[in-house]
């Protein structure tokens, strides 16, 4: 990549979603004059919005697609450069984009996120959602559906089988319990009365600027890269019309409007001559023994690092997860190269009551870090893990229920070594803590319980709880005050 017309930044961050703008900003506040370039594939770029810190550990925050000229305007010192990587030299420290440019850098941090684990590659019938432009073709999809089958159990899933109508849902998982990235089977059982309720009152539009992408040409075929955009926003469902083709066959009750199959595996078939199936484009066939026709299939099995292009002709360590291995300073193993968000994982020694999920907080969380540490290595200065490694939190929405997650809310890691208990009122709020040697370690409340600020004292604490029993979750006790 030798060339003597290579621009070179002190700073170069490649990706444009949460986690490289908030790396972005935090290294352009630490040093204003510093020369930073974000290479992005597409226009617009992810940015936190109405942030909002719930407790010492908890954040709260929308995410917003803005043009990345608002990026620019705001930082002086940054060149947003609009196309993806298609290599990079570490032993020159430089990039090439696939439009022919190349970048110099003194310091790369590479925020690329995750790309969907599609079922089935260049499949027609086959969806993911990931990022803008997939969602706009789902919408498009799916107004002209009659039936769907999702797959997965992940929070894409869970927001589509409840966020969509006037259309048949199917939804295939692997897991005997809904939604087990998050919730263990009796939080799943609070939940799925929600699916057959009506759901409240649309919430008055919202009012943050949503920008999208020209349309493609009539008639292409959308498909998926690992240079596709940035990933969705939490609420990335609001402001689009989830709803199907209102088509209502005569079909028994069993699955109609929607169908959950604890299932092992399954196999997906493009055509399906043996079997009876009626017109529709797409079969699935399914560990039970059953076939089910339908438009189009969902697939929301997850993201795996988008560590392509960088690999090839370069060392990086890669941990088993497929993630680049980054140490406490968001280092991967090669010289000046950092990673952050999803494309990483954390490979130092993680506090007992911390675990890694490629989430929104943490890309924000990863992001600031690796700015941080960026700029602290650059003017020689110390820096101390961030405490937002110290405990795993979470806030997020699901069936239209607030869920806050802390800890080692489902036991990750503990073995038969803790304890459960379990408070919870239909249709109003669900609450667990984990217990080991009497101390908790984790939590998951959803509803609205208030209680998060108080169980997340609780856990940094680590104070004795033995003496108090059940009565840690008497309805009948404030423990708020109690332990205020």
């Amino acid at each position: 990549m030798a060339d003597k017309n290579v621009k070179t930044f002190q700073f170069v961050i490649v990706g444009g979603g949460i986690a490289g703008v908030t790396c972005v900003e935090q290294l352009s506040s630490q040093i204003p004059s510093a020369d930073v370039a974000l290479i992005t594939a597409g226009p617009h770029i992810k940015a936190v919005a109405n942030y909002k810190q719930v407790s010492r550990a908890l954040e709260e925050f929308d995410v917003e697609e803005r043009p990345s000229s608002v990026l620019e305007e705001k930082f002086p010192n940054l060149t947003v450069i609009h196309s993806p990587v298609k290599s990079l030299d570490t032993e020159s420290h430089s990039l090439e984009t696939t439009d022919g440019q190349v970048f110099g850098y003194e310091k790369l941090c590479i925020c690329s996120g995750g790309r969907p684990k599609l079922l089935t590659q260049d499949n027609p019938y086959v969806l993911g959602i990931r990022d803008t432009d997939s969602a706009q073709e789902f919408q498009k999809r799916l107004s002209k559906a009659r039936r769907i089958v999702v797959v997965g159990n992940g929070g894409i899933a869970l927001e589509l089988v409840y966020e969509v109508e006037g259309c048949e849902v199917i939804w295939a998982v692997k897991d005997k319990a809904i939604g087990n990235t998050f919730f263990d089977a009796g939080a799943a059982q609070f939940l799925i009365p929600s699916l057959e309720a009506s759901k409240p009152e649309v919430a008055a539009p919202c009012k943050r600027p949503r920008y999208t992408t020209e349309d493609r040409a009539a008639g292409s075929l959308h498909t998926f890269t690992a240079e596709s955009g940035s990933a969705l926003g939490p609420d990335w469902h609001e402001g689009i019309v989830l709803r199907g083709a209102e088509f209502s066959p005569l079909l028994s009750s069993f699955f109609f409007p929607l169908c959950f199959f604890p299932l092992r595996r399954f196999s997906f078939l493009t055509s399906f001559p043996s079997v009876s199936i009626g017109s529709w484009p797409v079969c699935i066939l399914l560990t039970n023994g059953k076939t089910f026709g339908c438009d189009f299939v969902v697939s929301a099995t997850g993201v795996v690092p988008n560590t392509e292009p960088f690999l090839h002709g370069n060392t990086f360590a890669v941990a088993d997860d497929g993630g680049l291995r980054v140490d406490d300073h968001m280092r991967t193993s090669e010289s000046d190269v950092y990673a952050a968000g999803d494309v990483c994982t954390a490979c130092w020694e993680h506090s007992p009551l911390w675990q890694q999920m490629r989430l929104w907080t943490q890309a924000r969380q990863m992001g600031w870090y690796a700015g941080r540490c960026m700029a602290a290595h650059v003017l020689s200065e110390k820096i101390e893990l961030d405490f937002c490694f110290e405990l795993f939190s979470h806030i997020t929405k699901f069936f239209n229920y607030k869920v806050v997650l802390l800890g080692k809310f489902n036991g990750q890691g503990l073995g038969s070594e803790h304890e459960l208990l379990v408070r919870c009122t239909k249709g109003q709020e669900y609450v667990k803590v984990v217990l080991s040697n009497g101390r908790m370690v984790g939590a998951v409340l959803i509803g609205e319980t208030d209680l998060e600020e108080t169980f997340e004292n609780l856990i940094l604490n680590q104070m004795d709880l033995t003496p108090y029993g059940e009565d840690l979750l008497n309805p009948n006790i404030d423990i708020e005050d109690y332990f205020d």
